[in-house]
């Protein structure tokens, strides 16, 4: 079984802090729904920020509906914060199996009487009164978009997929720049769109197209914006490609080094 995004180790996630865990309060309030009902709704949320993972709310306890928790026999130790009881989340007859952890005797003194959720277990979440996806948006974290006038080329399949002038380069903390490109500098009549979407809770929602050269498929490679988060617009409607993946990227006719990252 595929581990939890919030129990994976993600390289790119460096924190600037001399700890590698900080336990530090945030203004927002913050709420979960589950089953139609508001699992939890603070305004003391706490945010913790660990080295090479996604951050993570946690919710005092007067401010979680315990009487929706199951206890289960399951338990996870780690390091520095202790061992974790874990809950289900009941309501009706809807049921999130081991969805809510506490740390009933922590390392950290300041851990004790918060509650935390896996993210994808819950049915929706809030900051203030805007829906939030994937995962909590890391105050240490920057997304900044830039017109550019650099050339850039992108090759998939021995094929040059989009060329262009005039791109829009997106640098994101800890992952390698992404060249957005406007549509008519690509081959569009080699893009096909597949149903596939992700979301990003710094941008938005994705679609995706896959790349046909020569009748071979290189499959969602290269994903779109339609309608970014306000904070983001200046990506919208533009393609981008996963260096990961194609054949070559070349910047103002230099090769770019194939960057490795979760989605290489």
């Amino acid at each position: 079984m595929a581990k939890a995004l919030e129990d994976q180790v993600i390289e790119q996630v460096a924190r600037p802090v001399a700890d590698d865990l900080r336990f530090e309060p945030t203004a927002r309030r913050v709420r979960v729904m589950f089953g139609g009902i508001t699992i939890a709704d603070s305004r003391a949320v706490m945010l913790m920020l660990e080295n090479k993972r996604l951050a993570i709310y946690y919710f005092p306890v007067k401010d979680v509906r315990l009487d929706l928790l199951v206890p289960t026999s399951y338990t996870s130790s780690h390091a520095g914060k202790g061992e974790a009881s874990f809950y289900s989340v009941k309501v009706g007859d809807r049921r999130a199996e081991k969805a809510a952890w506490r740390y009933l005797e922590p390392e950290r003194a300041d851990l004790k009487d918060y509650v935390g959720f896996y993210w994808d277990k819950m049915d929706a979440w809030f900051e203030e009164d805007d829906e939030v996806f994937v995962h909590p948006r890391d105050p240490y974290h920057r997304v900044d978009v830039l017109h550019s006038s650099r050339h850039v080329k992108v090759v998939v399949g021995g094929a040059v997929v989009a060329e262009t002038n005039r791109p829009s380069l997106l640098f994101e903390t800890g992952l390698p720049t992404r060249y957005y490109i406007p549509k008519l500098d690509a081959r569009l009549d080699l893009l096909t769109p597949t149903t596939s979407s992700t979301r990003c809770p710094y941008k938005g929602k994705a679609s995706y197209w896959s790349v046909n050269v020569d009748g071979k498929e290189f499959k969602d490679i290269v994903w779109s914006y339609p309608a970014p988060i306000p904070e983001c617009p200046k990506i919208e409607n533009l393609l981008c490609f996963y260096d990961e993946k194609v054949d070559a990227v070349y910047v103002d006719g230099e090769l770019q080094a194939r960057p490795v990252t979760p989605w290489s």
